[in-house]
C-alpha cells in the first residue's frame, strides 16, 4: 500500500513510514500535482483538505479524508480503512526523513555518530542507507508504543 500526503499531515507520514509504507510527502507540491502523482503512481491520497478531497475522488484517485485531532486517532482511521498494521517492524521500516527502508548496523558502524552514552546504553541500530540516518529504540519508544497502543484500541472502539 503506497500513499502520498498533503503538506498539513508531515507527522502522519512519519508515522506511517515507521510502520513500515512508502508514503510520498512534500509541502510544496499543489493540488493538481498531488492528485496527478497519486494517479500516476496508484498511491492513496490522505488529505486535512476537503476541496482536494473532493478533487480527488471527482478525477478517480482512492482518497482519504483524515479528520482526527491526535495521531492516534489519525492511526486508527487509517487502521479502520485500510487495516494498516499498528505493529513497527524493524524489517520493513522506513526512514522518517527519506523513506528509505531502514537496514540493520552494527554497534562499532555507529560508534563515532552517536551520543557515547547512547553507544554504551543501546545495542541495536539501524541505518537509512539513503541519508545515513541512524536509529535505535531508545525512550522516545515509550512515547511512541503508546500512541500506537491508543491507535489501537480507538480502532476497535471507534468507527471512522
Amino acid at each position: 500500500m503506497k500513499f502520498i500526503v498533503d503538506g498539513m499531515l508531515g507527522k502522519l507520514t512519519r508515522w506511517l513510514r515507521m510502520l513500515g509504507y512508502n508514503v510520498k510527502y512534500s509541502n510544496k507540491l499543489d493540488d493538481a500535482q498531488l492528485i496527478a502523482i497519486a494517479k500516476r503512481e496508484k498511491r492513496i491520497l490522505l488529505t486535512r483538505d476537503l476541496e482536494l478531497y473532493q478533487q480527488a475522488t471527482a478525477k478517480g484517485v482512492q482518497a482519504f479524508y483524515v479528520d482526527g485531532k491526535t495521531e492516534a486517532e489519525k492511526l486508527a482511521q487509517l487502521a479502520n480503512k485500510f487495516g494498516i498494521s499498528l505493529d513497527i517492524n524493524m524489517a520493513a521500516s522506513r526512514c522518517p526523513k527519506c523513506n528509505t527502508q531502514v537496514k540493520p548496523t552494527s554497534k562499532e558502524n555507529v560508534k563515532d555518530k552517536v551520543e557515547e552514552t547512547t553507544y554504551a546504553y543501546y545495542n541495536e541500530f539501524w541505518q537509512c542507507p539513503k541519508c545515513g540516518q541512524i536509529y535505535w529504540q531508545g525512550a522516545h519508544w515509550t512515547r511512541i508504543r503508546k500512541t500506537l497502543e491508543t491507535a489501537k484500541e480507538l480502532a476497535k472502539t471507534k468507527k471512522y
